[in-house]
């Protein structure tokens, strides 16, 4: 079988057995804090197992995309070096959600092995949880006895709690499970060494390629594990292993799942794959793994930047691109042209990538171009750094300076330095990593408490599109600290507060009763559950309460929502269809629209654009709710879906006229409510990223009224009427003096020349002049280089006071340079010191900036015991 027949096998399989097909989740997590990307197959339905909603479908199969590259399961490092981690894989699952449990899904999953997929039983080994004394847990007897059916009892091993409990998280469903391995080594091998000894023990060809987890036990925040109320079974099995099983490989790259790939890097770079742990071999295997990972991302809504989910993500493809530079010569763009590979071979199970396809292969092209440049300038500040060493070490802080500002991996900065026959101060390049990961844990350290329960109940019921008020009961709150401060999250019975989602920002308001308010300081979803900030408990919680969204922060929020629909509508008209939302942020004060676009908007557009957008306001169009709608039927219409959302079978469209998109926020009546709206700024945020920005209703309303205000200041300034004209005749009289200014500056350096040479020392043999001459960098490099020509065997230092800043400059005669007595970079390095600042240049010219001009003297002075 190939890739695509063995995907479907397993599809056709558990529909078969009663369960429901349903697609992948984005790879991208929203509206969960705990997660940054789908890691397994069941994340997408962890609200079932935690019981905040009622599961649609009693039986459940699936392929799911999942990334694994960062957290307890980043497996990064090992990507491409051995032949089965991945950064991205497919995870075909099967679950039960209270239906049925071990003795179905323990022979249904030998069934498809032995039966359908025609494994071999003699390679196959199985293990169950063995118990955990600290834990009070015992073996899984139930599991073993099943499996006794099938499998020899010696090929049933006892596994750890670490290898054969599953866990959630710290807290959540957790359960033992059983695992399914394969021995594919040759038979010559599995003669010498027995295949039950490298079960879990990392092993590349005796491999896990199935997991059945048994959910039992909710494990709460104290570590006391409680029994579910309902029993589920979540199960996964790495598709890329399963096809290197069934194509008889011996690597998962060897599969048809990424020859294709590999064989247009092939041709791309004109090197053969020789199969091998050499680094070319590995850059064939990382590029093809990346690629895959990246493209999903992207066509999924997470787009490369310098923060949280798109970081890791530019780190990933940043990974690629420098194998592919460092070891495959490919010094040009080129990992964006494999994106129609990936779509070719992957469209039909996941169509998302055939419809992005040509925005996802601009964003690539555009971040490989950007860092191919930055790999550069990276080496030249390598270059620079190894040429002014003192020793054979290359210091541990630069090494991660490289790493965290030029996204160098460390094995490239050990790599160049193995060819200058250097070595990288490593214990302090992982001190320097170390402390950066502890900064960034206390900037999103929280800590949660266990929910305490007031009173059983339903999740939350969200009444707020009809309701700004409620009378309701707590049902549960938690302590929740972070960053240091603590707060309440309480879940209701009820509310009328809009949790945030979907860029739109979450309510305020109060809580109120007789005892009295409560502020509601905002209102977040964490696995679909409502959840109320609040700053104070009340000291009955099991009181009742009338929950109250703040009015007039609601009503402008729905302002600036309705307008964002309108924009995006009027956006697609004026520039195109490929326009598509990638991201927006709407709440009480203004609105915030990012788009797919590949050149900026102009003024022209700019202005037609938000011409049009206001006479769809003032066409006062009646809002039009579909609540509850079929997806299929909701298409029908014509509705906007985003990239990267997970859309349930029943969703909600809001239309104004011809503006018709699936969402879930709050909106105004009719398009009159929202009054004005004014763009304020377009720019660029991302390759192929434009975002507006925009304001409506009273905040359109009071930025026209404070930009009339300073044009009638301005003009009673410039006592002007045309203040256009006004401005420019300052402009140019601006212009005329600076020139004169300029002028005067350089006649007084050169006029310098012959004062400064008045003042030069011989110091080991080296005439210096060392002087502080407070005149403009532009002017002490004039007279730098006009000494430089004219003189010989001369070291020049000069120090100035520029807007509150120090500079300072050095300039080395070629003849210095040349016999190797003396480098300007070396020197400034030292004197910067002084100045508390930085800098370098050329050999024969550097300079530097500090903020303490008052070491300005020290560094002078200190120059003639340099030299």
């Amino acid at each position: 079988m190939n890739a695509t027949q063995i995907r479907q096998t397993f599809l056709d399989f558990f529909a078969g057995k009663g369960h429901h097909i349903v697609p992948s989740a984005p790879i991208v997590v929203k509206n969960d804090p705990t997660l940054m990307f789908t890691n397994a197959g069941m994340n997408q339905f962890k609200d079932w197992f935690l019981g905040n909603e009622t599961p649609a479908y009693k039986r459940v199969a699936n392929s799911q995309k999942c990334l694994r590259v960062s957290g307890k399961h980043n497996d990064l490092e090992e990507v491409g070096v051995d032949t089965y981690h991945h950064t991205m894989f497919e995870m075909l699952g099967n679950w039960s959600f209270g239906d049925y449990f071990k003795e179905e899904a323990i022979t249904w999953a030998w069934e498809l092995l032995t039966e359908v997929y025609k494994i071999d039983k003699n390679r196959m080994y199985v293990t169950v949880f063995g118990g955990d004394s600290k834990e009070n847990l015992a073996s899984d007897e139930e599991a073993r006895s099943i499996w006794k059916r099938y499998i020899a009892e010696d090929r049933i091993l006892d596994g750890s709690k670490k290898d054969n409990f599953w866990e959630m998280g710290d807290t959540g469903p957790c359960g033992p499970c059983t695992e399914i391995h394969v021995d594919i080594r040759s038979d010559e091998d599995r003669a010498k060494v027995d295949g039950k000894s490298l079960v879990n023990n990392d092993h590349p060809q005796v491999i896990e390629i199935w997991n059945n987890v048994f959910m039992q036990f909710n494990r709460m925040a104290s570590g006391e594990l409680k029994e579910l109320a309902a029993q589920h079974v979540d199960t996964g099995m790495g598709f890329e292993r399963l096809c290197m099983v069934l194509q008889a490989k011996q690597s998962n790259y060897d599969t048809d799942v990424f020859t294709t790939t590999i064989a247009k890097v092939e041709e791309l770079s004109g090197i053969s794959y020789t199969r091998t742990q050499e680094k070319k071999d590995i850059a064939f295997r990382v590029i093809a793994d990346h690629i895959r990972a990246v493209s999903f991302a992207i066509a999924d809504g997470q787009l490369p930047s310098n923060t949280g989910a798109g970081y890791v993500i530019r780190r990933i493809l940043r990974r690629a691109i420098r194998y592919g530079y460092s070891f495959l010569n490919m010094d040009q763009p080129f990992i964006n042209t494999l994106v129609a590979v990936i779509a070719d071979q992957m469209g039909t199970q996941f169509p998302e990538i055939v419809k992005q396809q040509d925005f996802v292969t601009k964003v690539i092209r555009e971040e490989e171009e950007g860092f191919l440049k930055t790999l550069e300038s990276g080496i030249k500040r390598f270059e620079q750094h190894a040429a002014a060493l003192d020793g054979k070490i290359i210091d541990g802080k630069f090494a991660f300076l490289l790493y965290d500002t030029f996204g160098f991996p460390i094995d490239l900065t050990d790599l160049m330095a193995r060819e200058k026959e250097l070595s990288v101060d490593m214990d302090g390049f992982n001190v320097a990593l170390a402390e950066q990961k502890v900064r960034s844990r206390k900037a999103t350290e929280i800590t949660t408490d266990d929910w305490v329960i007031v009173r059983e109940g339903e999740s939350t019921e969200f009444i707020g599109y009809d309701n700004l008020f409620a009378e309701v009961q707590i049902q549960k709150y938690r302590l929740v600290t972070e960053k240091g401060k603590s707060y309440f999250q309480v879940v209701l019975d009820k509310t009328p507060f809009y949790a945030e989602s979907g860029g739109q920002v979450g309510d305020k308001g109060f809580l109120q009763n007789s005892e009295g308010r409560i502020t509601v300081i905002d209102t977040k979803k964490e696995n679909n559950l409502i959840i109320h900030l609040i700053e104070s408990l009340p000291e009955d919680p099991s009181a009742d309460f009338t929950a109250m969204v703040d009015v007039d922060n609601r009503t402008a929020i729905a302002s600036n929502h309705s307008a964002t629909h309108l924009l995006h509508y009027a956006l697609r008209e004026a520039l195109g269809t490929h326009v598509e939302q990638k991201g927006s942020l709407v709440n009480a004060d203004y609105l915030r629209f990012d788009f797919s676009h590949f050149e900026k908007v102009t003024e022209e557009q700019l202005t037609a654009i938000e011409k049009r957008v206001n006479q769809l306001v003032r066409r006062n169009t009646q809002l039009q709710e579909f609540r509850r709608t079929p997806i299929a039927q909701a298409r029908e219409m014509g509705a906007m879906a985003l990239f990267g959302e997970k859309y349930g079978e029943l969703v909600r469209v809001i239309q104004f006229g011809d503006s018709i998109e699936l969402c879930g926020g709050t909106h105004v009546l009719s398009t009159g409510h929202i009054g004005l709206v004014k763009i304020t700024s377009e720019g660029a945020v991302a390759a192929g990223i434009r975002r507006i920005e925009a304001l409506s209703g009273v905040g359109a309303e009071n930025y026209i009224n404070e930009q009339e205000s300073v044009l009638a200041e301005l003009k009673e300034l410039l006592k002007a009427k045309d203040l256009a004209a006004a401005v420019k005749g300052l402009q140019e009289t601006s212009n005329r003096l600076g020139k004169e200014l300029e002028k005067l500056n350089r006649e007084k350096a050169l006029s310098m020349k012959d004062e400064l040479m008045k003042t030069v020392k011989t110091v080991n043999g080296v005439q210096l002049v060392s002087q502080r001459v407070d005149l403009p960098a532009e002017s002490i490099k004039d007279i730098s280089f006009a000494l430089k020509a004219q003189h010989q065997n001369l070291v020049l230092v000069l120090g100035a006071e520029n807007d509150g800043k120090a500079l300072l400059s050095v300039m080395v005669t070629d003849d210095l340079v040349s016999a190797g007595k003396f480098n300007a970079n070396t020197l400034i390095k030292e004197l910067s010191k002084e100045i508390k600042g930085g800098g370098g240049g050329q050999p024969f010219y550097a300079t530097a900036g500090g903020k303490e001009p008052e070491g300005l003297e020290r560094a002078l002075s200190k120059v003639e015991e340099l030299v």
